[in-house]
């Protein structure tokens, strides 16, 4: 599915937000290569959700050696971020994929005939929902973007600003109510990995948290809109339609041999030949050398677990001894510090380091639970005791005690053990309205070295808008304050 990656010479226009408009597709085989080229453009993302969000939170204490890699801007907070190629690929991938969201719904409208009508809803739901996807990581990364819902030409998309974070919410939550009411629960055999209904649900309910978050006084992905009962109710949907269960082992979530389980409401889809290289993002090449993974190196540099996260999982807590590494062997010279080692498999390796064949679970069905639970404490409905049972679950199954009350640190921390290095962290503490706090006290604890900004403040939340889109039409759009 990975692998259709055409029109990639469309995606070369500034700004990225825009391509040229093709023919019209013609055979039910233009469309499905149309459909599987959206997909492509998920083929990036999870390398740069884990430096943007994993990296940025107190989960990872990534200063390297010399201060010149370009994640460290994305650690230490730096000002300079528009010209951060993280910013541009951000930017350029995800409009890349709208684009060709557009593209596909323009022609389902104009040639959709060639299709049966159930495969048209379905190319329509799917559309949709990466559209909303794309849209939605945007908006936490950026605020405001311009909205595009059609395909356009370059010139027409010269004269389009930034939208309102209000607008860009309106298209999303469009997207997936549709996506939602027009989506398969599952699908077999080749079909497996695209979009189902259920993912479109739980994506729904995660936008209505974010939306109902504050508003930090930004135009950031917060808006205090106070939408947790929404939230609350696909929820339910989800966890009413036994369609999902936790995997009984933890570490079964991510094996090799264990895809598409019964816990992935959705993920990126890799093979081998066309695989992954999140894996790797975190970690050095002496850990693979340590496995006897013969990769040859990288000039990774370490980016290890933070202390501080390691002082909240427990030495019993089965998510640890699945995440993490602490302490290896090089040659007989010991690295001291904590690895992520949650996607790493000396026996399920592909062909090299830019190849392996696992997926990356975007949401699963730990997050509905402890999304459910926050819910609740935010005041969407419920109760404590749904809260608690909610999360009791996810506990149980890490072999750890369950809790008797719960509030809003606690689910917290919860989620942190949960999810480690699966790019949730930054916006977990954003939503949460925790995010300055919580990161100013652990740079003052955990910095020894003083290499990160202190201080940081709300300006920081969200990303600066990529020098190459500022300069591509000169005052079409706005840089975001403070870089």
């Amino acid at each position: 599915m990975l692998t259709l990656g055409s029109c990639e010479d469309d995606l070369d226009q500034t700004p990225l937000s825009n391509g040229s408009v093709p023919a019209f597709f013609k055979t039910a085989v233009d469309f499905e290569q149309a459909m599987n080229a959206v997909y492509s453009q998920l083929r990036g993302y999870p390398d740069r959700v884990l430096i943007l969000s994993d990296l940025r939170s107190d989960n990872f204490y990534g200063v390297s050696s010399q201060g010149v890699r370009d994640w460290d801007a994305i650690n230490n907070f730096n000002t300079t971020l528009s010209v951060s190629p993280y910013m541009s690929d951000t930017w350029a991938s995800d409009f890349g994929a709208i684009f060709r969201a557009n593209t596909m719904l323009d022609q389902l409208k104009a040639n959709g005939s060639v299709v049966s009508e159930g495969l048209r809803l379905r190319y329509e739901g799917e559309a949709r929902f990466l559209r909303a996807f794309h849209y939605f990581d945007l908006v936490r990364m950026f605020g405001r973007v311009p909205v595009i819902d059609k395909a356009l030409l370059p010139q027409e998309v010269a004269k389009i600003p930034r939208g309102s974070v209000e607008e860009v919410y309106n298209l999303i939550i469009g997207d997936l109510e549709y996506a939602k009411d027009n989506l398969p629960l599952n699908y077999t055999g080749a079909n497996v990995g695209r979009v189902t209904s259920g993912a479109a649900k739980g994506l729904l309910a995660l936008v209505y948290l974010t939306r109902s978050g504050p508003t930090y006084g930004i135009d950031g992905p917060g808006l205090a809109s106070n939408e947790n009962n929404k939230a609350l109710a696909l929820l339910n949907e989800v966890i009413d339609s036994k369609r999902y269960s936790l995997v009984s082992s933890y570490a079964n979530v991510f094996s090799y041999t264990n895809e598409n389980n019964s816990e992935v409401l959705f993920d990126v889809q890799y093979i081998v030949g066309n695989g992954a290289t999140h894996p790797g993002v975190m970690v050095p090449d002496n850990y693979f050398t340590s496995l006897q993974i013969p990769f040859g190196s990288r000039g990774i540099e370490i980016k290890p677990v933070s202390n501080d996260f390691l002082s909240i999982l427990a030495a019993n807590d089965d998510r640890r001894a699945a995440s993490v590494q602490t302490g290896y062997l090089v040659a007989n010279v010991a690295e001291n510090r904590t690895v992520l080692k949650k996607y790493i498999s000396a026996a399920g390796r592909g062909t090299g380091n830019t190849d392996w064949p696992i997926n990356f679970i975007v949401m699963r069905y730990a997050d509905i639970l402890l999304m459910k639970a926050e819910a609740i404490l935010r005041g969407g409905g419920g109760t404590q005791a749904d809260a608690l049972k909610a999360v009791n679950e996810v506990r149980t199954r890490a072999k750890q005690p369950a809790l008797t009350s719960l509030t809003m640190a606690q689910l917290l921390d919860e989620r942190r053990r949960e999810f480690l290095g699966e790019g949730l962290r930054w916006h977990d503490l954003v939503r949460s309205g925790t995010v300055l706090t919580t990161m100013n006290a652990w740079i003052a604890k955990e910095d020894a070295s003083g290499k990160m900004r202190r201080n940081i403040g709300a300006n920081d939340i969200i990303y600066a808008v990529p020098l190459n889109e500022l300069s591509a039409t000169p005052g079409l759009y706005d840089q975001n304050p403070g870089y």
